[in-house]
């Protein structure tokens, strides 16, 4: 029998494996994959060299899985040109704001650009909207840039503009835009991903010399008992900094990453690529906003309120789609009969049905009978439009997170106890056959895989707020969903995801059993210890 270099005992064992035993007992890794699953049996792997582990009444499962997050642009946190005003992490008040940009004014160097991540005025509330004439007083000899915690909107100084060659006569790009005075000359705000990296990414690029920033990013998720995440909006750029990574030995967690699309509906790497620990395995696409920008594209209004008057929309603002229907036609036609997998940003459910007429075109012109064709976020997706997405093969990754934090606003300020209520319509996925997977779309909110369950299973908000009971899932489901769905959502379940013998030992020990635990305290089971094929990562 073949020997073991671990054996974990002591504690319970969660599969998140269907075929294998219900209550495990033991579990033998041997050159960092899974051999033995099962009982006292597999002390028969037992050798003079393995390493006995006592688990002493934890709890070990597969590693989490984040199925879409962006740990190059996460790792941008770590720079000194970039300062964290995030609501969920530095600065939970309007007040917390001001005095952390002032803070980062008197100790940054003269001259050298600042970035202040994470503005949200529905939790910062009374923040003013930044305005150009505000920041060239703050900044007349410095870039300035504030990103709005989405990612979706940016506030620009002239200096910052100036850095990134944009004038009144740059025309907008394809999804994104730069808003504009009556007079025609730039505001300073821009929209999008194509328009807020147009001011951000000259000065963020500047800044990255080497891997240890994305080493750091990789730590973090380690330490949240993640062994494997996305990159979603993937540059080229990235590729030599993610290169050294992994060629230094620093990585702590497998990467499968998104390209994102541009105007040129093309890519340069070749389907066939990388490894188990990093691989491009698709392309990543819009259709519409933010939530907390206005810009998502609904067949409801925004309800009228201090909060929306604060995001300066009109009386029953609506949003709309960023990219028209033949837009997106043509960028799915592009990329999905190349074989590429397609992950598609949308949030209204006007862009839900955009989106599945795109990929419903798609799919009747080149039949792929596994495509996993994905949509991101589904924040007013439907129980129809998930029912239809199943029947279409297309796969769910939600942001449930949302409810904890802005489940209130969603409610109160923005759409309605309805449709605000029913926000990520968890259950309604499940009950359409679908295999979803849960994501902290981070930097936006932390990685927090263990809150993401407690907000599937509870729907509750930060202030004790149940929305829409009736779309509370199961604690086994939303362990699915952090784990075995999601690596399959990443093309990954054949070789993690789950305890089952052959797959990596990618593996977490929880101080506790989330099965065991009330749901309401799942966010507050720390995490041990973290494995990656059997080596660990993160010792607490």
């Amino acid at each position: 029998m073949r020997s073991a270099d671990l054996i974990f005992s002591g504690g319970s064992i969660i599969t998140a494996d269907d075929g294998g035993p219900a209550e495990p007992s033991h579990l033998a890794v041997s050159d960092g994959r899974i051999i033995a699953v099962g009982s006292d049996e597999v002390l028969g792997h037992r050798g003079p060299d393995t390493e006995m582990i006592d688990l002493a009444g934890r709890c070990l499962m597969p590693g989490f899985v984040e199925a879409h997050t962006h740990p190059t642009q996460d790792q941008t946190l770590y720079l000194d040109c970039v300062v964290d005003i995030r609501p969920v992490t530095t600065c939970p008040t309007a007040a917390d704001v001001d005095r952390a940009i002032k803070r980062a004014l008197d100790v940054a160097p003269a001259g050298e650009p600042l970035v202040f991540y994470g503005l949200d005025v529905l939790l910062q509330t009374g923040y003013p909207t930044p305005t150009l004439e505000w920041l060239d007083r703050i900044g007349p000899d410095r870039p300035i840039i504030i990103w709005q915690n989405s990612g979706h909107q940016a506030w620009a100084n002239t200096a910052a503009l100036r850095n990134a060659g944009l004038t009144d006569a740059t025309p907008d790009p394809i999804g994104g835009s730069f808003e504009r005075d009556t007079d025609g000359h730039l505001t300073g705000t821009v929209y999008e991903a194509p328009g807020v990296e147009a001011v951000v990414a000259p000065i963020l690029f500047a800044a990255l010399r080497g891997p240890e920033a994305l080493a750091k990013q990789h730590a973090a998720l380690a330490a949240q008992g993640v062994t494997m995440c996305s990159d979603m909006a993937f540059s080229p750029a990235m590729r030599p900094l993610v290169a050294a990574l992994y060629e230094q030995n620093l990585a702590r967690v497998r990467m499968r990453v998104y390209e994102t699309s541009t105007p040129a509906l093309t890519t340069d790497y070749p389907l066939a690529n990388g490894d188990d620990l990093f691989q491009q395995i698709g392309i990543k696409i819009w259709v519409d906003g933010s939530p907390w920008v206005g810009n998502i594209d609904t067949s409801f209004p925004y309800l009228n309120t201090p909060a929306t008057a604060a995001l300066g929309l009109g009386h029953d603002h609506r949003g709309h789609a960023n990219y028209t229907e033949a837009q997106l036609a043509e960028i799915v036609g592009a990329y999905y009969p190349r074989g590429w997998q397609i992950a598609c940003h949308v949030h209204g459910d006007n862009g839900v049905d955009k989106i599945l007429d795109a990929y419903e075109r798609a799919l009747r012109a080149h039949p792929r009978p596994d495509h996993r064709l994905r949509l991101e976020h589904c924040g007013a997706m439907t129980a129809a439009q998930f029912q239809r997405a199943a029947r279409m093969g297309v796969t769910c990754s939600l942001f449930v997170d949302h409810l904890y934090y802005w489940g209130d606003v969603l409610a109160d300020d923005l759409f309605g106890a309805d449709k605000g209520g029913h926000w990520v319509r968890t259950k309604s996925a499940l009950d359409a056959g679908m295999r979803v997977s849960f994501h902290n779309d981070s930097p936006v909110t932390r990685e927090e895989p263990l809150r993401n369950m407690s907000a599937a299973v509870t729907r509750t908000s930060r202030t004790g707020r149940v929305l829409a009971p009736e779309e509370r899932i199961t604690v086994e489901q939303a362990i699915r969903a952090q784990t075995i769905d999601a690596a399959w959502q990443l093309f990954a379940d054949d070789i993690t995801g789950s305890l089952t013998p052959g797959k990596y030992a990618d593996l977490v020990i929880l101080d506790r059993d989330p099965r065991h635990v009330d749901p309401l305290d799942l966010p507050g089971i720390d995490v041990h210890a973290t494995y990656l094929a059997g080596q660990p990562t993160y010792r607490r």
